[in-house]
Parts: C-alpha cells; structure tokens; sequence
C-alpha cells in the first residue's frame, strides 16, 4: 500500500464561487490545492494572476501549488510567491537556467518544482532532481482541462522514480492530466504520490468519494 495525495486543479472549480469550492475540496480530501497560471502564449488559454492565489492564501488550510505554465517565469516568481504559493513550479521548456530559477524560488520561501510536457524526457530532470521538492509529467498537453491521458507518460514516470530511488531522492512526484479513478492505477504504480485532478473532483457528483476513489488506487501498489 501507497498514501496517495490529491491535489484539487481549481482550472475545473467555479471561479464565481471560487472559494466555497476550493474549501469543498478541502473538505473532501483533497491535500494541496492546485493553481493553474497560463499566460496565452506558453500555452495557448489565460487563467489567472497572482491576485487569485492571494484571494485563497490564508482561507484554506492546506498548501498551494502553483503551476507557472508561462514563458519567463523566474520575472513572476516574487509575485507568487508573495501571494501564498507553497510550491511554485516552472517548465523545463520555459526556462534556459533551472539551477537558478530552484536557488529563486527558495529564497523567496517557496518549495521548487520541475514540470514536463508529455513528449520531454524524464533526462531534464536529472541533473536537478537533488534539489527540487515536486517533479511534475504532464500527461495531457497544458493548456486545457478535460483532455485524454497520455498513456505513454507512465512509463517515463516509472523510469525516474527508480532512478530516484535507486538514489535516495524523495521528491513529490505528481502526474496531471486525464487523472481519474481509471488512470490513477497505473500511474501510481509507476511511482506517483501526487495526483492532480480538475474535472475528477470539481465536476464530480460526490466530492469526497472521487477523492477517495482516486487515493485509493494507492491500495492496489
């Protein structure tokens, strides 16, 4: 058996009433709550700013992890950070220095993330992979919720997390994108402890069984 974490994507809440879901979720089960920042040229669809993390900093009780899907991200990082991120994490294809983008966003306080598009080898990460908390595959490409699971992602997950523990690495290892009761299996099989899920909780008809359906795919490892 393996804890699994869940991490609410409010991509898929309701922004009218933003709060009151993001505690629904809470409430529910969910572990972290997951905050999907696109910029319209990363990746092609605008969510929101820093001004949206600041709104729930403080009003939920567990961590926020903000996924910078946006070119230049180490500009916006004391902007996020300042907002209440306790991750932030950053593409490996948006940044041309990840060294010092981690060393950044450590001395703002916040715990560092790597993320990958589903065709970026799992290679990238590596010759950081000491010095990050979170490590997240994509599984659909960013941008959108609602896509289909890229199963091809798994095996690159099971492939870094031996390489991890074959080394004595902890980092988080999340997978985001088509996650629902059905993939989950497979991808916390490969090594995940972190799912994150928009439409699988948000749009559910009973929150808090999606969320238990999903953490249970931790029994079956």
């Amino acid at each position: 058996m393996r804890a699994v974490k869940v991490s609410a994507s409010i991509l898929s809440a309701d922004f009218g009433d933003l709060l009151h879901n993001s505690r629904q979720a809470v409430e529910a089960g969910c572990d972290l709550l997951h905050m999907d920042v696109m910029d319209g040229h990363f990746v092609p669809n605008i969510t929101f700013g820093a001004p949206v993390i600041a709104g729930l900093k403080g009003k939920v009780n567990v961590p926020l992890d903000t996924h910078l899907m946006i070119e230049s991200p180490e500009k916006y990082i004391p902007d996020f950070a300042k907002a209440g991120s306790t991750y932030l994490l950053f593409h490996a294809e948006a940044i041309e220095d990840p060294a010092s983008t981690i060393k950044l966003i450590r001395s703002h306080g916040c715990k560092p993330g790597m993320v990958l598009n589903p065709t970026t080898s799992e290679e990238a990460l590596k010759p950081f992979a000491k010095d990050l908390d979170y490590v997240l595959f994509m599984s659909v490409w960013p941008g959108f919720s609602g896509q289909s699971f890229i199963p091809d992602v798994v095996s690159k997950i099971a492939r870094f997390s031996k390489w991890c523990r074959e080394r004595g690495l902890t980092p988080e290892i999340a997978v985001d994108g088509g996650i629902n009761p059905k993939t989950a299996p497979s991808v916390v099989e490969a090594g995940a402890t972190l799912l994150v899920a928009a439409t699988a909780v948000f749009k559910a008809p009973d929150m808090k069984e999606a969320v238990r359906a999903l953490k249970s795919a931790g029994t079956k490892v």
